[in-house]
């Protein structure tokens, strides 16, 4: 039923195009929201057309609110502002806009790229073609649409053609050192979090080139020739990126074993390429009410990852595809070792499916060939199952979109704003037009500052009830420059939050509260 050997793949793939440029062309009209992570790039991007440099930061100086403080961004990786800047340079269009040009660039790029690698390692188009269809039919392939992720969205576009290219050179020349160089940069400028999946291309790439060799002098001799412009490649990055500031890897608050850190990794296949993290709200990550307490969810974590394990020994066992083989086996291999010791030594990154995005999608047509050597009864199955997916997934985007168009705030960056609304975000933009130069205004939502156009942001930390003397160590300003305006949300005000926030800034004395909106005021301080 899987493996007719027809055109029928090519309708299949004129669909899913079809149906992305149809959605890609809504969020251009109505662009998305922000993610809070790249929602930093654009603030180096609104830097970068107020005057600044290249990836800086520039914020007013806590030590002193009359300064600027200029800060390398190194948490995160530029792709995720430079192509959206590349877009807005080209076409005029603002930040969501560009941002939503991004989203269509990126997934046309990325059903094309996976598809085509898809075939190099051996399957049929027919399963080539369902596999990138069972990719577009999930929850993780709609979020662009309705959030902006940066540079999950980027990266998806370009790990299916540094697949590719991994697996299509026969010999070592100067192609291949070429390749190796820049798919380095190129990678690592969509997403730093590519150097563990750069270093399991190259491990492929090196078996792929000596596989046919007997001589071990030959597998080494390959592996030190790739080396050279690999460490070129990594060795820069270094140097001109990473080593300038900080990153999640910067700091271990120490190491702990848990069955979290070992059992994570090893479900990373279900997690992430079947969207359970996504559907169960965030399995340890939550962005909204958790489905499972945290017995069950050790209980669900672990069964994922046995039925993981369980899965890739299937696709080792019964899938006839050496190449392939070979790919799933370095990306998972090398993703759950590199994750253990992340989580074991509780580096900042955090238990979420999308950091294991490639390892999911790697397993994906390994799924489909073995569904479809079967019985019948399990085919349909999997496509009921698969059907339901599809739904939800579906009816989150159109659910979402509906937020954004009718429901959410938009202003001048032209990003959807979920954390105000319409007549808060006319009053601001209104006052960022009429203050006086020196004001200052700021937000404990870092998207919203991107609306502000002639005036310094601060972005506070989001506040969390019962942690005023925490959050007031963490968010302090010294000095005075011109008014300022915070907004908070009206539930503020009655529970006396407000007071925190006059605090954290020592050098204004004169705080009144102004009602903007039914669920937002100003604190004003002069």
């Amino acid at each position: 039923m899987f493996l007719k050997a027809d055109k029928q793949h090519q309708y299949i793939l004129i669909f899913i195009l079809l149906f992305t440029l149809v959605a890609g062309i809504m969020i251009v009209i109505c662009p998305p929201a922000l993610f809070p992570d790249p929602s930093w790039g654009f603030q180096v991007m609104r830097s970068m057309q107020m005057g600044g440099g290249f990836n800086q930061l520039i914020t007013p100086s806590q030590s002193n609110l009359n300064n600027d403080n200029i800060a390398f961004l190194t948490w995160w990786s530029p792709g995720q502002y430079l192509i959206p800047y590349l877009f807005s340079s080209l076409f005029h269009t603002n930040a969501g806009q560009s941002g939503a040009l991004t989203i269509l660039l990126c997934d046309v790029l990325g059903i094309l790229g996976f598809y085509s690698f898809f075939k190099k390692v051996g399957f049929s188009p027919m399963v080539s073609a369902l596999s990138v269809l069972l990719i577009a039919s999930q929850q993780f392939y709609f979020i662009p649409f309705a959030f902006y992720n940066g540079g999950e969205t980027l990266l998806f576009g370009f790990l299916g053609w540094f697949l590719y290219g991994c697996f299509s050179f026969k010999k070592i020349n100067w192609q291949l050192f070429v390749f190796v160089i820049l798919t380095g940069w190129v990678g690592f400028i969509c997403k730093s979090a590519y150097l563990w999946m750069y270093a399991s291309g190259m491990a492929c790439l090196w078996i792929n080139l000596s596989f046919d060799k007997k001589e071990i002098s030959s597998w080494v001799k390959n592996g030190i020739i790739l080396s050279i412009p690999f460490l070129i490649s990594l060795g820069s990055i270094f140097k001109l990126f990473i080593l300038r500031g900080t990153n999640p890897a910067s700091v271990s608050p120490g190491f702990k074993l848990s069955l979290e850190a070992l059992c994570f990794p090893l479900a990373s296949p279900l997690l992430s390429g079947f969207s359970v993290d996504e559907l169960t709200h965030g399995l340890i990550c939550h962005q909204d009410e958790p489905y499972f307490n945290a017995t069950q969810t050790l209980f669900v974590l672990a069964l994922l990852a046995l039925l993981s394990v369980g899965l890739f020994w299937a696709i080792i066992r019964f899938v006839p595809k050496p190449q392939y083989k070979i790919a799933i086996s370095m990306f998972y291999g090398v993703s759950t070792l590199f994750f253990l010791s992340v989580f074991l030594r509780q580096l900042d990154i955090s238990y979420e499916g999308r950091h294991f995005r490639i390892v999911g999608l790697l397993f994906i047509p390994g799924t489909v060939y073995l569904f479809s050597q079967l019985k019948p009864f399990f085919k349909y199955a999997f496509i009921a199952l698969w059907i339901c997916v599809a739904f939800t997934s579906f009816k989150y985007f159109v659910n979402s979109y509906n937020a954004n168009t009718h429901i959410n705030a938009h202003g001048t960056s032209g990003f959807s704003q979920q954390f105000i609304d319409q007549q808060a975000l006319d009053h601001l933009q209104q006052l960022d037009k009429t203050a006086p130069p020196n004001a200052l205004f700021a937000f404990i939502s870092n998207d919203l500052g991107l609306d502000i156009l002639h005036h310094r942001i601060i972005s506070m930390d989001a506040f969390e009830e019962g942690a005023a003397a925490t959050y007031i160590a963490n968010n302090e300003y010294d000095g005075h420059s011109g008014p300022l305006y915070i907004l908070l949300p009206q539930a503020f005000v009655k529970n006396k939050n407000v007071e925190a926030f006059k605090v954290c800034f020592k050098g204004y004395k004169n705080f009144t509260i102004k009602p903007i909106s039914k669920g937002y005021v100003l604190l004003c301080g002069e």
